[in-house]
């Protein structure tokens, strides 16, 4: 549905691949006209005919709003992308995927061009974009006062998270989730793996994983307070000493499933360490120390 508000203001995108052609609908449908740019040009085609207007360049793109979005392949194609455009008084709005040390660098190349910057990460998937009960939203982390004059517009798309003025805090919080994320799914992996052979359907193995996943992850709690207090003994239920014991279980299934267990050994291996140091009575929590030197 179109909403006035939005009407009139200018905003361009730069980069229409899944993301950014999925961000420019949610604009269109809240009654914006993006100008629109990339660098394969037939991509814009069926925006035209949605109210985007395409543009042949991207300084073209970029002399069109104040407010600049890009989302591209990585950063290399920000620098690409913008490589002599005149960014003097624009408000560039980068949700690339990028490390920290990258977002922080491009935010100074910004600035050095006379931009406001605010760099952004997308916690969601094309298909979640533009619908508000999908969950989906973006970290945001840079200027204040740019995330401030714009949260509206940036709240279209999915919600808005302002994590900080360091440029590289939006892609340290996607990052840690995205990998998480990747940890997850190498478990769910493994899981699928044990069943393959068997005569257990992995439709009815799927619901069992979800509940138990759901469950689990409740510990990061947990997890995050012991962090924060020092103390990896307080109110342990399982230590690690029990867990590492338990390993021995999941790898002998394994070999018995037929399964390579290397999407579990390199974490077991840290378990072990951890309590050959002396620290059996703790929960997992202090494998984080190992990983951080």
């Amino acid at each position: 549905m179109n909403d006035n508000t939005f009407e009139h203001s200018p905003l361009t995108v730069l980069g229409l691949g899944a993301m950014g052609t999925a961000l420019v609908r949610a604009w269109l449908a809240a009654g914006m006209r993006p100008t629109v740019w990339n660098r394969t040009p037939g991509k814009a085609d069926a925006l035209a005919s949605e109210g985007a207007k395409p543009v042949a360049t991207a300084a073209e793109a970029v002399a069109a709003s104040g407010l600049v979005v890009v989302c591209l392949l990585d950063d290399a194609s920000v620098g690409q992308a913008l490589d002599g455009i005149d960014l003097t008084g624009k408000d560039l709005v980068d949700l690339t995927t990028r490390t920290p040390a990258e977002a922080r660098a491009r935010a100074r190349w910004a600035e050095e061009r006379g931009a406001r910057f605010l760099d952004g990460g997308i916690m969601a998937i094309p298909p979640m974009i533009g619908v508000p009960e999908s969950g989906g939203y973006v970290f945001y982390s840079g200027s204040r006062a740019l995330f401030d004059e714009h949260r509206a517009t940036l709240s279209v798309p999915a919600g808005a998270e302002y994590t900080g003025e360091d440029p590289g805090s939006a892609s340290l919080h996607d990052v840690a989730l995205l990998s998480a994320m990747t940890g997850m799914f190498a478990g769910v992996a493994h899981a699928f793996a044990l069943i393959r052979k068997s005569d257990i359907a992995p439709t009815s193995l799927a619901p069992l994983l979800v509940d138990w996943l759901n469950a689990m992850a409740q510990g990061v709690h947990e997890q995050a307070a012991r962090l924060e207090s020092g103390d990896y003994t307080r109110d342990v239920v399982s230590n690690l000493a029990m867990m590492v014991e338990g390993d021995g279980t999941l790898l002998r299934t394994a070999e018995e499933q037929g399964v390579t267990p290397e999407l579990l050994t390199p974490y077991m291996a840290l378990m072990e360490r951890r309590v050959a140091d002396g620290h059996g009575e703790e929960d997992a929590t202090g494998v984080i120390e190992l990983l951080v030197g």
